[in-house]
C-alpha cells in the first residue's frame, strides 16, 4: 500500500469512526408527542412553597391547592382573570395569587401544519404540565405570615381590563393589618413582562419583607427531548457566569432543609429560570440590587422551582417601597434576546444553548441567519453557508488537492523505489521521504481538509438543532421543516405509491431513506471516482461502502444538516476537478466509475491465460 491510499484510508476511517461515535452517542431524537405544550387533561398535584429569605424558623408556608383531574378549561374558571392579548401573545392573569399562568404564542404552533393548535407556553396549576409565575412579599419581623400576599391571594383588579402593550394593569390587596400591597403588571410588543410590587405601611410600627418572583413547572415536561445535545432544564446566570442543571440532575442537588437546592447569593447581573427545546421562562431581577437566585426541587408534589429574591426592606410607619421585577416568557428568538441584553439583561443571548464550540456555533449561526434574512429561504442559506465555509477553507483545500495531484505524478517514482527496495521497509520509507522533500510534497495534506470539516459540521449540527430560526423553516417541496428528518421516503417511491412513510425517528425510517440522503450518497460517490479505485482489495472494498454507508447514517439526521453535505461534497467536488486540471492531470470519472469492472475482467482473463501459458 503507497503513502498516497495509506493517508487517504486513514483520513476516512477516522471521519467515519467519528461520524459513527457521533451518531451512537447522539442518534437523531424521535419526535414526541404531544409537541410543544399540547393541552391534556391534568394528572399533577400543586403545591409551591414560598422563599424563606425572611420568614421566622417553624413558620408554615402557604401552599396552592387544586383538583388534579381539573381540565385546563376548569382550571381557567377556578378564578377571576384579567385577559392578555398582545400581537404575540395571548392568554390572562389569574387575580388567584396574581398568577401569569395562560400564556399562548400566536407565532408558532405545534407542527408545520396550518390548522395546528399555537404553541402554550404556561399553563394554570390543576393542570398537567403545569407551568407558571408569581409573586410575592416574605415576612419578616413585625408582620404575620398570613398578611403578606402570597400564592393564594385574592387580589382586586384596580385598574385596567387587558394587559396588552402600553395598557398596564394594576390589582391591589389590603391585608386588613395596616398595609396595603399592590401590583403593576405591563407587557411589551415581544415576551417580556414587567412586575413593579410595592406596598404602603399604614399602620404605627415597621415591618420587615422580602419581595421575591417564582416560576413553578409541575414534573418534567411531557415535550422534553431527553437530547444530549440540547439542555433543557434550569438555567441561570450569575455575573457572567452561565449555569446550566438538567431536569433529571435538579431533583440530585444538595438537599437544603430536605430540599433538593441550588442557592446563588449576591447576584448583581443574572437571572434564572426553565428552559426547554426553543421556548423559556426566566425571572431577571433588577441589577441594580443584589439578589439571591435558587433552584430546587419539591419532591412531595413532583414541582420544579426557581426563586429570585430582592433584599430584604424595612418599611418604616407611613412610608412604601417598591421593587420591580422582569419576567421573559416566549421564544428564545436570537434577535430578541440580543435586544434585551441590549437593554440591560446581562449575556440574554447565551441563554441559547450554543455548546463547547460555541466559538463556532456562534458566528456560523449569525452568518446563517443574515444571509436566510436576505435570501428570505434557509435551505438556500444553508447552502450559501457552505459556499463561504468552502471559500474561507479554500487556500487550505487547494493546497491539499495540488499535493494529491503531485503525488499522482510521483506514482511511477513510488513504484520504482518499491521495487528497488524490495523487502527492505527502512530503505524504501527513506527513499519516499528525500522524494516528498525533493518535489515538495506532503502526503498529509490530503487529510487536512476532512479535519477540518468535522468540528464544523458538529457546529453546524448544534446550530440547526438548538436555534429556534431552524424550527419549521422551509426549504422546497415537501421539505418544509429543515431542523426535522427528510419527509420523503423510498418506502412509498416518493409519494408515487398510495401508502404512508415509516414514522420519523423509527428503524424503517433509516432504512426507508428519503431524497435528501439518497443525493448525499450519490455525491460522495462522485466525489470518491474523481480518483481511480486502489488496488488493494480491502481499500476498494472500504471505499466502495463508505458512500453509502454514511448516506444511511445521516439519513435520520435534521434536513438542514443533509442539505449542508450535499451542498459541501458538490462543491469539493468541483473544486478538486478544477484543481487537478490546473494541475495537468485530468480526472476520468466515467473510466474510473466502469473502470472497476473492466479491471476485474482482463484480470480474470490474465489468470486464465496464465495456466496454458506454462504449459506450452
Amino acid at each position: 500500500m503507497d503513502d498516497q491510499n495509506k493517508n487517504l484510508i486513514i483520513a476516512t476511517v477516522l471521519s467515519f469512526i467519528v461520524i459513527l461515535g457521533w451518531f451512537l452517542l447522539f442518534p437523531p431524537p424521535e419526535p414526541n408527542t404531544p409537541l410543544d405544550g399540547t393541552e391534556i387533561s391534568a394528572t399533577a398535584p400543586t403545591d409551591v412553597t414560598t422563599p424563606d429569605a425572611a420568614v421566622p424558623a417553624g413558620t408554615a408556608l402557604p401552599a396552592t391547592t387544586a383538583d388534579p383531574e381539573e381540565t385546563r378549561a376548569d382550571s381557567l374558571e377556578q378564578a377571576p382573570r384579567v385577559p392578555v392579548e398582545t400581537s404575540r401573545l395571548t392568554g390572562s392573569i389569574s387575580l388567584l395569587g396574581g398568577r401569569i399562568d395562560d400564556l399562548r404564542l400566536k407565532d408558532y404552533r405545534t407542527t408545520i401544519e396550518d390548522d395546528a393548535p399555537i404553541v402554550t407556553l404556561l399553563s394554570p396549576a390543576g393542570t398537567d404540565d403545569a407551568y407558571y409565575a408569581l409573586y410575592g412579599w416574605a415576612a419578616g419581623a413585625g408582620i404575620a405570615p398570613e398578611q403578606v400576599p402570597g400564592p393564594n391571594t385574592l387580589w382586586s383588579l384596580a385598574s385596567g381590563d387587558t394587559l396588552s402593550v402600553g395598557s398596564p394593569v394594576t390589582m391591589t390587596w389590603d391585608n386588613g393589618a395596616g398595609q396595603v400591597f399592590s401590583r403593576v403588571i405591563s407587557v411589551d410588543e415581544n415576551f417580556m413582562f414587567e412586575v413593579e410590587q410595592s406596598v404602603q405601611n399604614t399602620s404605627e410600627t415597621s415591618v420587615t419583607l422580602a419581595p421575591y418572583g417564582i416560576i413553578a413547572r409541575h414534573g418534567i415536561p411531557t415535550d422534553a427531548q431527553n437530547f444530549f445535545i440540547l439542555h433543557e432544564g434550569m438555567v441561570a446566570m450569575n455575573n457572567g457566569e452561565l449555569i446550566e442543571t438538567g431536569w433529571e440532575d435538579i431533583p440530585d442537588l444538595d438537599p437544603v432543609g430536605g430540599v433538593p437546592s441550588k442557592r446563588i447569593d449576591g447576584v448583581t447581573n443574572g437571572w434564572i429560570g426553565f428552559t426547554g427545546h426553543y421556548f423559556m421562562t426566566n425571572l431577571i431581577p433588577d441589577p441594580a440590587q443584589q439578589s439571591r437566585l435558587t433552584a430546587k426541587y419539591l419532591p412531595r408534589t413532583d414541582i420544579f422551582q426557581t426563586e429570585a429574591v430582592l433584599p430584604t426592606q424595612v418599611i418604616a410607619a407611613g412610608s412604601s417601597a417598591s421593587v420591580s421585577t422582569q419576567l421573559f416568557a416566549g421564544a428564545k428568538e436570537w434577535e430578541a434576546l440580543r435586544d434585551y441584553e441590549a437593554a440591560g439583561v446581562y449575556k440574554f443571548v447565551d441563554s441559547i444553548d450554543w455548546g463547547w464550540f460555541f466559538f463556532l456555533t456562534k458566528p456560523i449561526f449569525w452568518v446563517l441567519h443574515h444571509l436566510n434574512i436576505l435570501i428570505g429561504n434557509m435551505g438556500v442559506a444553508i447552502i450559501g453557508l457552505t459556499l463561504l465555509i468552502k471559500a474561507l477553507l479554500f487556500p487550505l483545500a487547494y493546497k491539499s488537492y495540488v499535493s494529491m495531484a503531485k503525488m499522482k505524478e510521483l506514482q511511477p517514482q513510488m513504484e520504482k523505489l518499491k521495487k528497488d527496495a524490495g523487502d527492505d521497509r527502512q530503505k524504501l520509507q527513506q527513499g519516499m521521504m528525500e522524494l516528498y522533500k525533493r518535489e515538495k510534497v506532503n502526503p498529509a495534506a490530503g487529510c487536512l481538509p476532512i479535519i477540518m470539516q468535522i468540528p464544523i459540521f458538529f457546529s453546524l449540527y448544534k446550530v440547526i438543532f438548538v436555534t429556534l430560526e431552524l424550527r419549521h423553516a422551509p426549504f422546497f417541496g415537501p421539505f418544509q421543516d429543515l431542523s426535522a428528518p427528510d419527509p420523503t421516503s423510498i418506502f412509498n417511491f416518493y409519494g408515487l405509491l398510495p401508502w404512508g412513510v415509516p414514522e420519523a425517528g423509527s428503524v424503517m425510517a433509516l432504512i426507508f431513506i428519503g431524497i435528501l440522503p439518497l443525493l448525499l450518497g450519490i455525491s460522495m460517490f462522485l466525489q470518491q471516482k474523481l480518483n481511480p479505485a486502489p488496488t488493494d482489495p480491502t481499500q476498494q472494498m472500504i471505499f466502495a461502502w463508505m458512500p453509502w454507508v454514511f448516506m444511511f447514517m445521516l439519513g435520520g439526521f435534521a434536513s438542514g444538516l443533509v442539505v449542508y453535505w450535499i451542498a459541501n461534497n458538490t462543491i469539493t467536488f468541483t473544486q478538486q476537478y478544477l484543481i487537478m486540471r490546473s494541475q495537468g492531470y485530468k480526472p476520468d470519472l466515467l473510466g474510473n466509475i466502469t473502470g472497476g469492472a473492466k479491471r476485474k475482467a482482463k484480470a480474470a482473463a490474465n489468470d486464465t491465460k496464465a495456466p496454458s501459458k506454462g504449459k506450452k
